[in-house]
């Protein structure tokens, strides 16, 4: 968990009212971790972050009148330093993607246990790029479809591959390490280089350029 002596500040961004209350409560009664606030759309986060201000915040997409996907961006225009994971039932190429072009640092499903929840945020708040197995399946098959000859392939090393094919396994990082015989800091340096080999500039950036043109 988190330092001695310091919880992760958590807030979270749904527009149903069971949902949010349900892992407001989860992440309350997780050591470690501090809900600071819980808003039921884009305009109340946008106007009460500055004085909450979380490490992490947790992001639906589907919500009445601004998106998730779009909120990320108007976050992250504002405090580009905001982590912020996606949390939803979506898993479509469309939005992990669009998710990631806006500024998001990883991608949840809600269906993932109360476990890999507090995990991933904790990834979140270390630098870190947490992506539920679904998700991780299909950016890897991404890479696989890709031809030998692009100019894109070269973007992932042959370690990061097995990396990202043992995740999508659904190992831990501590399987992970002890398959490809490395330590934990390195399976999380690699899976952190993953992410930051998809953006064009930076993990808070956009997507490559041959995802965008794949799902154009």
């Amino acid at each position: 968990m988190a330092e001695k002596n310091k919880e992760i500040r958590v807030a979270l961004v749904d527009d149903d009212a069971k949902v949010r209350d349900g892992i407001a409560w989860l992440i309350e009664h997780s050591e470690g971790f501090n809900c600071v606030a819980a808003y039921d759309g884009c305009s109340e986060v946008t106007e009460a972050i500055a004085d909450d201000m979380p490490d992490v915040v947790l992001m639906d997409i589907n919500m009445p009148e601004t998106s998730g996907i779009e909120c990320v961006e108007k976050l992250k225009t504002a405090y580009p330093d905001l982590k912020i994971l996606m949390l939803t039932n979506y898993s479509d190429d469309d939005r992990i993607f669009d998710s990631l072009r806006a500024g998001a640092v990883g991608y949840l499903l809600k269906n993932s246990s109360a476990t890999k929840l507090c995990e991933s945020i904790e990834e979140a708040y270390r630098g870190g790029a947490p992506m539920s197995t679904e998700v991780a399946k299909k950016v890897l098959a991404y890479f696989h479809g890709q031809k030998k000859t692009t100019r894109y392939t070269a973007l992932l090393s042959d370690r990061e591959l097995d990396v990202l094919k043992a995740l999508t396994e659904g190992l831990s990082d501590k399987a992970i390490a002890d398959k490809l015989f490395i330590s934990i800091p390195t399976v999380r340096f690699h899976l952190k280089n993953i992410y930051a080999k998809l953006h064009v500039n930076s993990r808070s950036e956009a997507v490559i350029k041959a995802m965008q043109e794949k799902l154009s």
